[in-house]
């Protein structure tokens, strides 16, 4: 019995934290853009070719804050833009919900990097496309001195999860959906 009232308890929780309007505080774009900046910065110093890898990419979806929070059901909420050819062409969200052991809260950043057009295009012309589902991100793993597996950079999109603290591990994209703002 005792059980199920945490287990309600924890529900009711995690329902109210989704119920808050995200809207109410959106980001503007010049705030995306700004955060947005500084996080590929963030991302150059801490990943040694991203610069190189970057140039390679035909568009890049970046996601400077995003926001996960969990007492045994959890939720993450991101808002970012797509940089193709250094320049925002649109702005996303990301959002993803979890049930298992976790409790607390955390924030990390996401680069993901469209190495294909096709990839690009798919992803464009998809309703709220979800990783896993709609198309496969690799996540990039780092190796000793910042080198990136070469392996990993052959796929058509590839991502990487990090915090101002450095590369986290043991993340994943699958079951993000990724939504076009109006903005």
């Amino acid at each position: 019995m005792k059980a199920v009232t945490i287990r309600l308890s924890a529900l009711f929780l995690a329902l109210s934290l989704f119920s808050i309007p995200l809207t109410a505080n959106a980001a503007s774009k010049t705030e995306i853009n700004a955060k947005v900046k500084a996080t590929m910065t963030t991302f150059y110093s801490q990943v040694k070719s991203g610069k190189e890898l970057a140039n390679k990419a035909v568009a890049i979806l970046v996601f400077p804050d995003v926001f996960k929070a969990g007492i045994g059901i959890g939720g993450e909420y991101g808002e970012g833009a797509m940089l193709e050819a250094g320049k925002t062409t649109g702005y996303y969200s990301t959002a993803a919900a979890s049930i298992g052991f976790q409790l607390g809260a955390q924030v990390k950043s996401q680069v993901i990097m469209f190495m294909t057009r096709q990839a690009l295009r798919d992803f464009k012309h998809s309703e709220g496309w979800k990783a896993g589902v709609d198309g496969s991100v690799a996540l990039v793993t780092i190796g000793a001195g910042g080198e990136i597996d070469s392996n990993t950079v052959k796929d058509p999109i590839i991502g990487f999860i990090f915090s101002n603290k450095g590369l986290m591990y043991n993340l994943t994209f699958e079951g993000a959906k990724i939504t076009k703002l109006d903005k």
